[in-house]
C-alpha cells in the first residue's frame, strides 16, 4: 500500500514508517520539525528513513497548513491507501502554557487530514487518540465503553475533540477512521520530554529525579514495538468497522517506583528521588483493557518493562555517546 503518515520524524513516527518499509509498502512522510524538543533527535530518526525502499520522502511542513496535504498527495502521484496520523503537540503539562499549540496542531491540523482524505478519496484514516481522554476515571481497567466526557487536560480534551470529528466523517462521508488510544509509550528514540528519558538524564548525571504523587502513581507502560504491531495490523486488517476506537497498551499497569527501581539496575546507579505532589492535568494511574483490539485484529503486547527499559537505557547511551 502507499501510505502517508504524519509526524513521521516523531517517536512512533518514526517507528511506525520503518516498520511499514520493511513489510513492504510505500511511504511519505511529513513532519514540521518543530522545538518542543531538540530537533536533532528528529533529525536523526528521519535520517534512518532517507534511502530506504519506498520510502518517497520526508516533506517538511506543517499539517495545520493545509497546502502541505496537498503536496504530501502530490509526492505520492494523487492518492494514499490509508492515512495514518501521529502528528500532534504531544505532552500534558505543556497544554498549561501553550494552549494555542494544541489547538493549532490537534484540532486544526486534524480537520486538515480528515478535509484531504475526504476530498482525495482516501478510504482509512488510522490516527493517534490518547489514554488522557479518560480523564481521571477511577474504573480499571479503562474500557472503550467508559464515558470520556470529563477531561482534565486541554490535551485530553483536543484528543477527544479528534475522535468526535472522525466520527462526524465516517458517519457523513464514509471515511473508515480507527482511532488508537496509546497508553504510556517508551522505548528507544522515545521523547524527551517523558518521565523515562527524564529519569535516565538525571540519574546519568547524579541528580534527583522528580517522583510526582509521591511515587503513588501507576503507568500502564508500553514498548513501542508493541504499539507499532498494533498500528500496523490496523493498517493492514480489511476486518475493522467504518469507526474503531481502540485501547492500544500493554495492559498490565507498574508502580512508577518499579520502572525506576528497573532504570536503576539498567544503569547501574542508586536513584536520587524527590518526592513531590501530583501536578495538575495529571491522573494517578492508566490501565488498558485490549480485549477489543485483541478481537479485532490480534494484537498482543509482549513486552514487559523488565525488557523493555534496559532496552531504552542502552539506546540512550548508546545515542548519547554517539553525539559527544
Amino acid at each position: 500500500m502507499r501510505i502517508l503518515v504524519t509526524g513521521a520524524a516523531g517517536f512512533i513516527g518514526a517507528a511506525l514508517s520503518e516498520a511499514l518499509l520493511s513489510r513492504g509498502h510505500e511511504v511519505v512522510g511529513i513532519d514540521d520539525f518543530n522545538a518542543y524538543y531538540d530537533p536533532a533527535l528528529k533529525e536523526a530518526r528521519a535520517a534512518r528513513l532517507e534511502g530506504r525502499a519506498g520510502f518517497l520522502g520526508m516533506l517538511r511542513a506543517d499539517i495545520a497548513d493545509a497546502a502541505s496535504l496537498d503536496a504530501a498527495y502530490a509526492a505520492a502521484g494523487g492518492a494514499f491507501d490509508v492515512v495514518v496520523n501521529l502528528a500532534a503537540q504531544a505532552g500534558v503539562r505543556y497544554s498549561l502554557q501553550n494552549p494555542s499549540a494544541y489547538v493549532r496542531s490537534n484540532l486544526v491540523g486534524f480537520v486538515n487530514v480528515l478535509e484531504a482524505c475526504r476530498h482525495r478519496g482516501t478510504p482509512r484514516l488510522v490516527y493517534a487518540s490518547s489514554s488522557s481522554v479518560y480523564g481521571g476515571n477511577v474504573k480499571m481497567p479503562f474500557s472503550e465503553d467508559d464515558r470520556v466526557d470529563a477531561p482534565v487536560s486541554l490535551y485530553a480534551a483536543t484528543k477527544k475533540s479528534d475522535e468526535l470529528m472522525a466520527h462526524v466523517y465516517s458517519h457523513l462521508f464514509g471515511l473508515q477512521t480507527v482511532g488508537l488510544r496509546f497508553f504510556t509509550v517508551y522505548g528507544p528514540w522515545g521523547r524527551p520530554d517523558m518521565a523515562l528519558w527524564l529519569f535516565t538524564e538525571a540519574m546519568l548525571a547524579g541528580r534527583p529525579i522528580k517522583v510526582f504523587n509521591h511515587g503513588r502513581m501507576k503507568r500502564d507502560f508500553t514498548y513501542v514495538d508493541d504499539i507499532v504491531s498494533g498500528v500496523v495490523a490496523c493498517i493492514e486488517s480489511r476486518a475493522l468497522g467504518r469507526d474503531e476506537v481502540f485501547n492500544i497498551g500493554n495492559s498490565r499497569p507498574e508502580e512508577l517506583t518499579r520502572m525506576i527501581e528497573v532504570l536503576a539496575e539498567s544503569l547501574g546507579v542508586e536513584p536520587k528521588m524527590e518526592m513531590l505532589p501530583m501536578q495538575p492535568g495529571d491522573v494517578p494511574a492508566t490501565y488498558a483493557d485490549v480485549s477489543r483490539i485483541r478481537a479485532a485484529v490480534g494484537y498482543e503486547p509482549t513486552t514487559p518493562i523488565e525488557v523493555g527499559v534496559p532496552k531504552f537505557a542502552h539506546w540512550f547511551k548508546s545515542y548519547h555517546a554517539s553525539r559527544s
